[in-house]
């Protein structure tokens, strides 16, 4: 997926920005699906219909019913309570993924456009290194050394999120940094640290917005994929991609078991880029005075 760039102009509190945002359905479906997916996950931490990790085999594939509303799994477990306590998991690897990648990423791309000459050009060079390790492909080689888990996943999808931060600060930062009033700073004798973290942060802080959004569909995905392959959340966890991977094998025996988690890793990938989308055209000073 391209990364998504604003102009450096733009601020997080524009003018009628909610009023806008209202009018805008790409923001408001993406941000309902979105606050759906955090809903679940809230709710889970509290209540589930059954418990997700009780096996009733005496149960197992039923259809869905009064009881069981999407029906039950291979072990009788119940797939609402299974769906719910999967969306905890995702928001969780999102979380703290996109966290690596962003604390990390910023911080190398602000260095880059301060500092310049070859720190700049060491800070792309290892960002050109990293993206030649895609998260699947990161975390088999971690697992290969130190085991399937949630966590090496994490670590995984967040050392693939650095690259793209640190790009994308590092374009956005020299944009700021050859505007007159970051010229006037200087010449108060501001340091470059001072003005990186009064002038430069603060007017990317937009760009960094919508990028948090785009890349926390995509560590869903990633986290989907990796639990696939038996690399991600480990069982009994429950795991959407996990859900996948078990239902691969009863698609003419219960087809809905395979059905329910794909249209949740859909949904929700589907509401955080409308919502980054969104994000973007409410953010672009271009485009909100276009409106």
């Amino acid at each position: 997926m391209n990364a998504v760039v604003i102009p450096s102009g733009a601020a997080l509190t524009v003018p009628g920005f909610w009023r806008r945002a209202l009018h805008h359905r790409s923001f408001m479906l993406g941000a309902v699906l979105t606050g759906l997916l955090l809903l679940a996950a809230a709710v889970s931490l509290v209540w589930t219909p059954w418990s997700p990790y009780e096996m009733e085999l005496a149960d197992k594939l039923k259809p869905p019913s009064g009881s069981h509303w999407l029906g039950t799994d291979t072990y009788g477990r119940d797939v609402v309570s299974l769906l719910l306590v999967g969306a905890r998991a995702s928001i969780l690897v999102g979380m703290i993924a996109v966290g690596i990648g962003l604390t990390v990423g910023t911080a190398l791309g602000l260095l880059a456009a301060a500092r310049r000459g070859w720190i700049e050009e060491a800070v792309m060079r290892f960002s050109d290194f990293t993206l030649a390790f895609p998260a699947i492909l990161s975390a088999i080689m971690m697992t290969a050394v130190f085991g399937a888990g949630i966590v090496n996943a994490i670590v995984a999808i967040g050392i693939y999120n650095i690259p793209t931060f640190a790009r994308i600060t590092r374009a956005s930062a020299n944009a700021i940094w050859s505007r007159e009033y970051v010229a006037a700073a200087r010449a108060c004798g501001k340091g470059s640290f001072a003005i990186t973290m009064q002038h430069v942060l603060p007017n990317i802080s937009a760009v960094l917005i919508v990028q948090i959004s785009i890349r926390f569909a995509i560590a869903i995905l990633a986290e989907a994929a990796l639990s696939y392959l038996g690399l991600g959340t480990q069982p009994p966890q429950p795991s959407w991609g996990r859900m996948l991977s078990e239902a691969q094998t009863m698609m003419f025996q219960a087809p809905f078991l395979a059905v329910f988690p794909g249209v949740a890793i859909a949904l929700a990938v589907l509401g955080l880029n409308l919502l980054g989308d969104g994000l973007r055209d409410l953010l672009d000073p271009r485009l909100a005075r276009a409106r």
